[in-house]
C-alpha cells in the first residue's frame, strides 16, 4: 500500500481519535470541504484500509426535504430507467415517463362546478371564491446589511438569516489572533446569525456556503480560520434557537466586494439570500 499525502494522513488521524464520525464534521475540524474529504476518504477506503465510508439520514427529514424540493420545482422524481442525458436541453418529459402530475390544464365547464363557497358580501375584502387561486406571499430573497431574510434548508427547517455585520477590512482582527496577512491581502470578517423557527432541526454549518460576491461577478470562500475575539458558526441550529456566527474571509487588497450571499447547497437556487454590501 501507498503511503497516504499529508492531508489524507490528516483525515485519517482526525478519524482514528473518534472512530466514528460525519464526513463534514471531520472537514469542518480540517477547515476542509465536505465533498473533498468525502472523497478522499471513499478513495482510501478502496485503498485496503480498515475503513468504511457509509451515509446515514432522518427518513422523515429526508422525505421532508424531498417534498419542499418538489414543491419549488427543485425535484421532479426519480430518473426513468436507463442512461440519462445530462445534457438534454428543455424540460425533462416527467408527464411521459410517470403520468399526469396534475389535472390536464383545459376549461372546465362552469356547469359541471360544485358550488363554490364564499365568505363576506360580494366584491368586498372578505368576498373568497375557493376556485380561484389565492397569492403566495412574496419571500424577499435580497436585502442590505442589517436585513433578515428566510431560507428553507435541505432538511425542511425554516431559517430566519440575518447579516448582522461586514468588517472590511479586518486586518486587525486577524493579525490579533495571530494569523498574518500576505502582501497585497487583506481580511473581511461577516457577522451573521440564523434563527430556526420552525419545528425541524438544522443540521448544517450555518455559514457552510456563505461567499462574498465581487464587482467582476467572482465569488470568495471563507477562510479555514477562526478568530477568538469574533467565534465561528457552530454545527446545527436546534428549533427556536438563534445562533450567532463570524465569517472570515481573505482576498486581494485592491477586490471590491458588492454582495454576500447564502445559500443551502454550493449552487444558487431558489432558497440563496443576497444581501448588498454598500460603500
Amino acid at each position: 500500500m501507498v503511503a497516504p499525502d499529508p492531508v489524507d494522513a490528516r483525515l485519517l488521524a482526525v478519524l482514528a481519535e473518534s472512530g466514528r464520525a460525519a464526513v463534514h464534521e471531520i472537514a469542518q475540524r480540517l477547515g476542509m470541504d465536505p465533498r473533498e474529504a468525502a472523497m478522499r476518504l471513499i478513495t482510501l477506503s478502496g485503498s485496503g484500509l480498515p475503513l468504511l465510508v457509509g451515509v446515514e439520514c432522518d427518513p422523515n427529514g429526508l422525505r421532508r426535504a424531498l417534498a419542499n424540493a418538489a414543491a419549488y420545482g427543485n425535484y421532479l422524481g426519480p430518473p426513468p430507467s436507463g442512461p440519462y442525458a445530462v445534457h438534454q436541453s428543455g424540460p425533462h418529459p416527467v408527464q411521459q415517463q410517470y403520468g399526469p402530475q396534475g389535472p390536464i390544464s383545459q376549461p372546465f365547464p362552469a356547469q359541471q362546478q360544485p358550488p363554490q363557497a364564499t365568505w363576506g358580501p360580494p366584491q368586498s375584502a372578505g368576498w373568497v371564491r375557493a376556485d380561484q387561486p389565492q397569492p403566495k406571499p412574496v419571500v424577499s430573497r435580497t436585502g442590505k446589511i442589517g436585513s433578515a431574510l428566510e431560507a428553507d434548508s435541505l432538511e425542511g427547517a425554516r431559517l430566519s438569516i440575518q447579516l448582522v455585520e461586514v468588517v472590511d477590512p479586518a486586518d486587525f482582527l486577524f493579525t490579533a489572533a495571530g494569523y498574518k496577512l500576505a502582501e497585497g491581502e487583506r481580511a473581511v470578517v461577516v457577522h451573521t446569525e440564523v434563527t430556526n423557527t420552525s419545528q425541524v432541526a438544522y443540521t448544517s454549518l450555518p455559514d457552510m456556503y456563505l461567499v462574498l460576491v465581487t464587482k467582476t461577478g467572482e465569488t470568495v470562500t471563507k477562510a479555514p480560520v477562526s478568530l477568538s475575539s469574533r467565534p465561528a458558526h457552530k454545527l446545527g441550529v436546534q428549533p427556536g434557537e438563534t445562533a450567532g456566527g463570524h465569517s472570515v474571509f481573505v482576498l486581494p487588497d485592491t477586490t471590491e466586494i458588492i454582495q454576500v450571499r447564502w445559500s443551502v447547497r454550493p449552487e444558487v437556487d431558489l432558497n440563496t439570500l443576497v444581501w448588498t454590501v454598500e460603500d
